[in-house]
């Protein structure tokens, strides 16, 4: 296939064409030949995710790898990442092999799988994390997002196992101890509603401990959706005191916050929780300095009965894969608080660099064809149409700023106008 994307603006503000034969670009600059219009629309490296909740397999009702992929490709993301939480547990290459191979049928966004660092994430012993690392998956990214790797020495003995091989421990930062219960963040706002409160030290205390043991080890740590100004903070010390670290925010922690609970709507119910307007402006200032390397949405579909109940019987999570990049407009770009450039980092080369995807997060001569195609003058309702297979999103009510055009996987459109195309080979 050949395509020419006529007039785009790219991250540095240059306007261009782009063309592409097979899957790859071969051309940007001033082309004569005609294409396809693309004026007024923002060309970016394709998005890629370091944290999805695919669901499958196990648990087919919220999301399938199928599903999941397709609402990627409505939010302009070519690859995505299969979290671990599923049944069977991704603990093995058996099942991190199976998952490649579902991804592999979709033409939507490249899928890799997340191993589990412990064996059905129970936190006792680690899963095989050699030979899911030499499988057929390659899994370069461990963990049992959802459940944290608590236990000090396993943690420690996770981090030296994966040094050999350049792997990375992506971790959920929260002490079970702390978190007993807990519903919301912790403060004057959930005793007013009398539900149990979460506390941030949960949080940032388990960030300080892995911060010093990938100092001690020299391992790769990755912080999973940091929340909390602390954690930032904790963060941007490890790095300067040279710990191989970094760091992810969720669209919904940079724009939501706590106040949204008081309506008891199961909707806002995340873990970790929305906390307070200052932590929210903190994380942006971490994603300004540095600190905070990567948007991971966090994508976590749920089925209605799920959701659709009392508030502290219903399941933590929402999705967010198609409206991430509108969010991450309107808080960064919108906002003037950052630049295309580092909207493109965060989106896509950081990601890309941590999970070791080496055709995926540049936009140049002779790589391959994965654009995100950004309209910054339009919007996307929160309520707009879903490709997953659950409706749990946070944004019903709200119209969010700018939104993706079009997306091309490989050199194929999947999104083209907001539309979903039909892949063949």
């Amino acid at each position: 296939m050949s395509s020419i994307l006529k007039g785009v603006t790219l991250s540095s503000g240059q306007k261009a064409d782009i063309r592409i034969e097979g899957d790859e670009i071969v051309e940007i600059g001033v082309i004569s030949k005609a294409g396809i219009d693309c004026s007024g629309l923002v060309a970016l490296a394709g998005f890629v995710d370091p944290h999805t909740h695919l669901r499958q397999p196990g648990f087919e009702a919220s999301e399938t790898v199928m599903s999941g992929t397709r609402a990627a490709a409505s939010g302009g993301y070519v690859a995505i990442t299969a979290m671990a939480n599923t049944f069977p547990v991704a603990d093995s290459p058996e099942v991190v092999e199976h998952i490649m191979s579902l991804g592999l049928l979709s033409k939507y966004a490249f899928v890799q799988p997340i191993g589990a660092v412990t064996k059905s994430l129970d936190g006792k012993e680690l899963s095989q994390i050699q030979a899911m690392a030499t499988s057929a998956a390659q899994v370069s990214v461990f963990s049992d997002d959802g459940v944290c790797v608590f236990d000090t020495d396993l943690m420690r003995q996770a981090l030296l196992e994966v040094k050999d091989f350049g792997g990375v421990i992506a971790q959920h930062a929260q002490d079970p101890t702390m978190t007993i219960g807990s519903q919301m963040n912790d403060g004057a706002l959930a005793l007013e509603m009398g539900l149990t409160g979460w506390p941030m030290l949960a949080e940032e205390s388990v960030i300080q401990r892995d911060a010093e043991l990938a100092l001690e080890t020299g391992s790769k740590l990755h912080v999973c959706h940091v929340t909390t100004a602390g954690g930032v903070e904790i963060i941007r010390w490890a790095k300067k005191q040279g710990a191989n670290i970094t760091a992810e925010v969720t669209p919904h922690h940079l724009l939501l916050n706590q106040e949204l609970a008081r309506g008891y709507d199961p909707v806002y119910k995340v873990n970790p929780p929305l906390r307070t307007s200052e932590d929210a402006a903190a994380l942006l200032a971490g994603i300004v300095d540095g600190t905070i390397d990567m948007l991971g949405t966090d994508h976590a579909p749920h089925s209605s009965e799920k959701k659709d109940c009392e508030w502290e019987n219903a399941a933590f999570g929402m999705i967010g894969l198609e409206s991430a990049a509108s969010v991450l407009h309107q808080v960064l770009i919108q906002s003037g608080a950052g630049d295309w450039p580092l909207f493109e980092r965060l989106m896509s080369t950081n990601p890309a660099k941590m999970l070791g995807l080496k055709d995926f997060g540049s936009l140049a001569i002779g790589s391959k064809a994965n654009i995100t195609l950004f309209d910054p003058s339009s919007s996307l309702p929160g309520d707009a149409p879903s490709a997953s297979k659950s409706s749990n999103s946070p944004y019903a009510p709200l119209t969010l700023s700018g939104r993706v055009r079009h997306t091309m996987h490989q050199g194929y459109f999947t999104l083209f106008n907001q539309k979903l195309e039909e892949i063949h080979d």
